[in-house]
Order: structure tokens, then sequence, then C-alpha cells
């Protein structure tokens, strides 16, 4: 039963990168308002409702990493080491992600050059990016017992998920995100040797 749920894995993995690829190449070629969801299912050799059961639309077709960079960051925190903070997770996280590197590969660059030329496309990316946003922060609240609706919480996964667009670029981007994860943990005027107001509230993230 595992080895055939294994190749089923693998094929549907398959089946998805294909209509992903297809969609690519075609958007690039023809431009994206010019193709069609069938286009796309022809250029994979599936039928469209092999492609609705992958993708639920069309902007959906680029985005072929959606669910798993969402899985990811909540597993970053759910699945922290013991005694390692969220911070440090997330931290290590997106350390380990192509988002926090210097020179992105070929298929990226062309990806979000597409998303930057179709608005419907960057409509789509800044729903989906919401949505991880969220989804972290129910992670964040959950590991760290703080209450539903947290501000604190809802500014740190804002913050999380805006950092590899912020080092993105930059000359040094491991450095660059390490100094925004440390301003995140220690606080703008304790990073600059500034005091905390004595009348103030600290609470450090566990």
């Amino acid at each position: 039963m595992t080895e055939t749920m294994g190749r089923r894995e693998r094929k549907k993995a398959q089946t998805r990168k294909a209509l992903s690829d297809a969609a690519m190449r075609l958007f690039t070629e023809r431009g994206y308002d010019n193709v069609g969801v069938r286009d796309v299912a022809e250029e994979a050799d599936v039928a469209v409702t092999t492609l609705f059961k992958h993708f639920p639309s069309k902007e959906a077709l680029i985005f072929d990493e959606d669910e798993g960079r969402e899985a990811a960051l909540v597993a970053a925190v759910r699945d922290r080491a013991p005694g390692q903070s969220v911070l440090d997770a997330l931290r290590d996280h997106l350390m380990q992600t192509r988002m926090a590197f210097r020179g992105d590969p070929p298929e990226f660059t062309a990806m979000m050059k597409l998303v930057d030329e179709t608005p419907a496309l960057q409509e789509y990316l800044h729903r989906m990016w919401r949505r991880h946003e969220t989804a972290l922060a129910a992670a964040i609240t959950e590991a760290t017992g703080a209450p539903e609706g947290d501000v604190r919480v809802a500014a740190l996964a804002r913050f999380v998920m805006e950092s590899p667009s912020l080092v993105h670029g930059r000359e040094d981007p491991r450095r660059a995100l390490d100094e925004i994860f440390d301003l995140l943990e220690h606080g703008w005027k304790t990073a600059h040797g500034e005091p905390l107001d004595s009348g103030g509230s600290h609470v450090p993230w566990p």
C-alpha cells in the first residue's frame, strides 16, 4: 500500500509540474491573456478536468509550490527543535529557502517578470501571500499561547512574510535577513542601543 501511495504521489507531482511548466511556457510565449486553460491542458497532454483537479484556477498554474510553501512555514513553527524559539525556527527556515539567496534561477526570474506584467497574477499572488500570512499567524498563536487576534502575532507574521522581498537583490541577503530577525527579536530600541521605556512592556517570544 505504501509503495502504491508513493507512486500515486509521484505521478501527481509529475502531472502538476507538467501543467505548471506548460502554462509558464505558453504564458511567456503568447502572453497570459492569450492563453486559456484548454491550451495548457493540451500542451501538457491531459484533460481539462485533470487540470482542475490539480489547480483551482488559471492563475494558480504558475504557483505550483503554493501549498508546499505554506505547509513548510507552518511546520517550521510547529516542528521546531525543543528549546528553539519561534523566531529562530523561522529564521532558519528562510535561510534554507531559495528566497534568501543571491541569484535566482532563470525560471523564477521569468515567473516574476510575468507576474509583474499581469494584474490578474499580481492580485492572485497578493491573496496567496496573505493566506500564508494568516496560516503563519495561527501557527505562532498556537505555539506561543498568545491571545486570539493578538496584533503582535499579526505584525510578526506580516514582517516574516515580507522579509524575503526586503533582502532580495541585496549584496549580502543572509546578513540582511539576520538583521531583520535581530530587529524582530530585540526591538528597534535595543537594536540601536536605546533602553526600553520603563513603563512599557516587553514580552519575549518563546
